[in-house]
């Protein structure tokens, strides 16, 4: 049983469109995003903590009161003249576009003089993302993998989703150069091999597994929006889970951050990996059937 689960990364104020042709006015990002779902799937004794950086202004303060009212520990930096980010969401056909408001907000600094992580070691799990990666500035990027590594050399166990966005990249290189990095922290990496593909020219859901899995990562959960989950083990066992039909598709925001979130539960209560994914797959096509990043479940 593992003790504690913590998500690092940015949240922000999310604008979703509703019927009326208004928006409504939330908080989302994608680590946050597994974090407010695995509380609601988490035992009561199970901590749940999100790790991020924030302003002063009344923005961050509701942020905050969000963060603590879902049930979450927040573990925030606070930093003064700052403030969050804001995106805007479109969908069309269930499809989601987004446009973003980030470059000043205080989440692009959570790593500033970090040197530990806020976990105990082993029983806990440090759980991050290509897109905290790529939000960090200066030297935010060596700081939180210097201190990733630590919390992996103490015990906890790593998790990290490589989240490709190369347009929050200063060009594809330095991306794909991160991403591989971060990776070779992680124990478990958890790609879409769609994304893959188009940035690491992976040939199948297999290829995906195997690079990650040659970085040094024990286990690859590798998605492939329809088609079967692929679980790979660094001792090339590997066995595949078929996702959920659905049959009717609204909004595919934080999709892949509800099957995360399931699937990093799962193995935290003791269930085996194919459990855990096709938990994942279950939670991940009933987010879809709604709008917005957080949907009750």
């Amino acid at each position: 049983m593992r003790n504690r689960l913590l998500a690092i990364g940015e949240c922000m104020v999310e604008m979703a469109p509703t019927k009326s042709g208004l928006f409504k006015m939330g908080y989302a990002g994608d680590t946050f995003n597994t974090a407010w779902y695995a509380r609601r799937l988490a035992a009561p004794d199970l901590d749940v903590a999100f790790m991020t950086a924030l302003g002063d202004d009344p923005a961050s303060d509701q942020l905050v009161d969000f963060v603590c009212e879902s049930g979450i520990t927040p573990e925030i930096h606070r930093i003064s003249g700052t403030s969050i980010g804001l995106y805007l969401i479109a969908t069309q056909n269930g499809e989601r576009s987004f446009s973003y408001w980030r470059s000043a907000a205080a989440a692009r600094q959570l790593a500033q003089d970090l040197t530990d992580l806020p976990v105990s070691g082993a029983g806990d799990i440090v759980f991050f993302s290509g897109i905290t990666m790529a939000v960090l500035i200066g030297d935010g990027r060596e700081r939180l993998l210097a201190a990733v590594a630590k919390a992996k050399e103490n015990g906890a166990l790593v998790a990290f989703d490589p989240n490709l966005r190369p347009r929050l990249w200063e060009d594809a290189d330095t991306m794909r150069h991160w991403i591989t990095e971060a990776a070779r922290h992680a124990d478990l990496v958890l790609p879409s091999h769609e994304d893959e593909a188009s940035w690491f020219s992976d040939a199948s859901p297999t290829a995906t597994a195997r690079r990650y899995l040659d970085l040094g990562c024990d286990l690859a959960i590798v998605k492939d929006g329809p088609g079967p989950v692929q679980i790979a083990h660094a001792t090339g066992e590997t066995q595949t889970v078929a996702p959920q039909s659905i049959t009717t598709l609204v909004d595919t925001t934080a999709a892949g951050d509800a099957f995360n979130a399931a699937v990093l539960i799962s193995l935290m209560s003791g269930k085996s990996e194919s459990d855990a994914v096709d938990a994942g797959c279950k939670l991940s096509a009933q987010v879809i059937q709604a709008p917005g990043a957080l949907v009750e479940v």
